[in-house]
């Protein structure tokens, strides 16, 4: 459920998952299991489990066999390629489907004419992205992060994205590591932080350029460009001196540096600094299968749209591998409102209420415990593993699904009789895939002006809480009776909070565009005075719009109170 890979036991009993328990793997998880791999399973034995192929049929759902499902899907896209174009077709896949999923559905969607497809679905900044068939990775093995010296996080909710990377980093910083970070706000991390730099998200990239100013001047070297007239504060000196110290030393940056709307700017101006500090520069990672959705291509192609622009423009066909956008869509209003207007939208899920308002069909596929399939982790390692119990009902697994789609659409390549032999066509030889890691900026990224402040006004920074990240660990039980599955408590820092004249208890009422929710406050001390901090991933706020950018907040009245 994150980017780490951690290995685990699945120990079942007649034909059902009973217990997950962690494989000891000093490379990766060492001998640890994050709460969300261990008791995720639960959701696998739910009600929520789709088991049957569903078609909606004047506003009904009607269950069918996979043959009427399948062939429905088949007719409907070569209808709408033949009336509208190639280009209105497209695909979205989670970052945490397998790679042979990821590459038939990508093999699929070209294989239609379109080049549509995205995994993108958190993102603002497409820009972002490495040369072709290569991808961005954390930039060192994950055992090296017990050993740093010198650490830099940019834009990360460490321990709630990242639970046993950041039991690396504790382990550094517990052997005399220094650990500097930079964020709109900061939680406790359990580790003691060297310095800290706190800014709203529009101000990230100007606060990183005091960085490269510190170093730059303490070097007497060139600073990247934009960056000359940067004046440094305390904080960034700090940091700068941090990094300049040291032997072993890494820049790393966060989901929300990664889902930042200057991602690529953010991550010219890391790549400077390690450069210039010989740190290295890399990313923690979204999700299971980051690294390996880039591998296979489920970007988008020459004049592609990206998965922005999808979840915004209405498409005459969708195709939604594991995907539910009032969840994990960048901008969720945006993205519910493009599917009510959409032409045939197709949910491949292990779950009978994703995507129901929106979809015209409902494919039951199998979630990790019911297929074989691969995850490559951060730092490029391909992990390959096997189902342990039998597809429940009529599920099936979505590489199976997928080729019989393409033989039924009569694309050519689809004859693949195995996962193994969808892995082999889609990674090819896995020894050579190392060359394939580069965290290399964009080379058309231009810095321009970083001074002063990027935006006025209060902007929303939106962390995606650790039991709300993907749809198995949003329907286990275990895991949403926990306080990090509360509903969302709208962040307040306490500039704002005094200036609203606000008390424990009190709720606000926070809007985006045409968009508002009221919700619970509480003071935050830690958030920069422009911030304000509010959950995506959750059904309380999937009403609002995208994770970054302006919102406006004021004290609601009594009666729109929402009731505990």
């Amino acid at each position: 459920h994150d980017s780490l890979g951690a290995n685990l036991i699945v120990q079942v009993k007649a034909n059902r998952v009973m217990r997950v328990v962690p494989l000891e793997n000093e490379d990766v998880n060492e001998c640890w299991l994050a709460d969300r791999d261990r008791f995720s399973y639960e959701a696998l034995n739910g009600p929520q489990r789709l088991t049957q192929p569903m078609i909606k049929q004047g506003g009904a759902w009607q269950a069918v066999d996979w043959n009427t499902a399948l062939n429905y899907v088949a007719e409907g896209l070569k209808r709408i390629q033949g009336e509208f174009g190639a280009a209105s077709i497209g695909a979205l896949a989670s970052p945490h489907a397998t790679v042979e999923e990821l590459h038939l559905l990508a093999k699929l969607t070209r294989g239609l004419g379109s080049e549509n497809i995205d995994h993108r679905l958190r993102h603002a900044d497409f820009s972002n992205r490495g040369p072709a068939g290569s991808a961005r990775w954390l930039g060192l093995p994950i055992a090296a992060l017990s050993s740093l010296q010198r650490v830099f996080i940019v834009g990360s909710f460490l321990r709630k994205d990242h639970p046993l990377l950041a039991q690396r980093l504790r382990q550094a910083a517990r052997r005399g590591g220094q650990i500097a970070s930079l964020h709109a706000v900061h939680d406790d991390w359990a580790l003691p932080l060297a310095a800290r730099m706190t800014a709203a998200p529009s101000e990230w990239l100007a606060a990183l350029a005091q960085v490269a100013a510190a170093v730059s001047r303490t070097q007497g070297s060139t600073a990247p460009e934009g960056v000359g007239a940067v004046e440094p504060g305390a904080e960034a000196g700090r940091i700068a001196a941090s990094l300049l110290s040291g032997e072993r030393k890494a820049i790393l940056l966060g989901n929300a540096a990664a889902q930042h709307p200057q991602a690529a700017q953010l991550l010219a101006l890391a790549q400077w600094i390690g450069q210039a500090t010989g740190a290295s520069v890399g990313y923690l990672g979204e999700a299971a299968n980051s690294v390996g959705a880039q591998w296979v291509g489920a970007l988008p192609g020459e004049g592609g749209l990206d998965a922005g622009r999808i979840l915004t423009g209405p498409m005459k066909a969708l195709l939604l591998m594991g995907v539910e956008p009032a969840f994990d869509a960048a901008d969720p209003a945006a993205a519910q409102a493009a599917l009510q207007g959409a032409g045939l939208v197709v949910s491949m899920s292990p779950f009978n209420d994703a995507n129901t308002r929106v979809a015209d069909v409902l494919l039951p596929v199998s979630p990790f415990s019911e297929t074989a399939g691969t995850f490559v982790n951060a730092e490029g390692r391909v992990q390959s593993f096997h189902g342990v119990v039998r597809p429940l009902g009529d599920t099936r697994p979505a590489w199976k699904v997928l080729r019989v789609l393409g033989n039924l659409l009569g694309l050519p390549g689809f004859e693949q009789e195995s996962a193994e032999q969808v892995r082999a066509e889609a990674l090819g030889e896995v020894a050579t895939l190392a060359s394939r890691l580069d965290n290399r900026s964009p080379a058309a990224v231009a810095l321009g002006p970083v001074t002063g402040t990027a935006a006025s006004g209060l902007e929303r920074i939106a962390d995606v809480p650790i039991y709300a990240t993907d749809s198995i660990v949003r329907r286990s039980p275990p895991l949403q009776d926990t306080a990090d599955a509360r509903a969302p408590i709208v962040g307040l820092s306490s500039a704002v909070w005094h200036q609203l004249g606000l008390q424990a208890g009190d709720a606000v009422r926070v809007a985006q565009g045409t968009a508002a929710v009221t919700l619970p406050a509480r003071e935050e001390a830690s958030l920069a005075d422009r911030a304000v901090r509010i959950a995506a991933g959750h059904l309380h706020t999937a009403g609002l719009g995208a994770m970054f950018g302006a919102v406006t907040v004021e004290k609601a009245a009594a009666a729109e109170r929402p009731r505990p």
